[in-house]
């Protein structure tokens, strides 16, 4: 018999750049991390991964209904320069969520390191699409490896490595 508790968190990371490439991927880790316990889903809210990390949570609480999902989003007027398609999704993960928290109520220089470490605190395992290249999915992993957190790389390249 399997017991689930709600304290494991999984939270997502990845590059603006993502197309898709992952998708059916992305849609089996979070039905595995569901299946091992998992609860609550954190997505940044950004173009490209987060946004399909969030669309793929949305599928499973359609399945799944206690299913938790928390969108931490940078500031409120973040989606406003998406494009058409993006603020489709955007306003369709932000709909389904169960819990909006922003990392400020206005943009300012350090808005999205604030909203990244707001992902990884408490959170026990990250799923990202990281390329091995510098930026705030970098930022991400390195702080939630910092904090102890289980890193899950959808990214392809099997010469990358995370090195810390």
């Amino acid at each position: 018999m399997t017991f689930h508790t709600d304290i494991s968190i999984a939270t997502f990371t990845g590059h603006r750049t993502y197309e898709g490439e992952a998708d059916q991927a992305l849609r089996d880790a979070v039905e595995a991390l569901y299946n091992e316990g998992v609860r609550t889903f954190r997505v940044g809210m950004a173009e490209g991964f987060d946004l399909a990390a969030g669309a793929a949570v949305v599928a499973l609480r359609e399945q799944t209904k206690d299913v938790v999902l928390e969108a931490i989003v940078p500031f409120p007027a973040f989606a406003l320069r998406f494009g058409v398609r993006d603020k489709m999704l955007y306003d369709s993960v932000i709909a389904s969520a169960d819990v909006v928290l922003y990392a400020d109520m206005a943009y300012h220089r350090a808005i999205f390191y604030r909203r990244n470490d707001m992902l990884v605190e408490g959170a026990d395992v990250v799923v990202a699409w990281y390329d091995g290249s510098r930026g705030g999915t970098d930022y991400t992993i390195r702080r939630a490896h910092k904090l102890g957190c289980r890193i899950i790389n959808l990214f392809p390249d099997p010469q990358l490595s995370i090195d810390f």
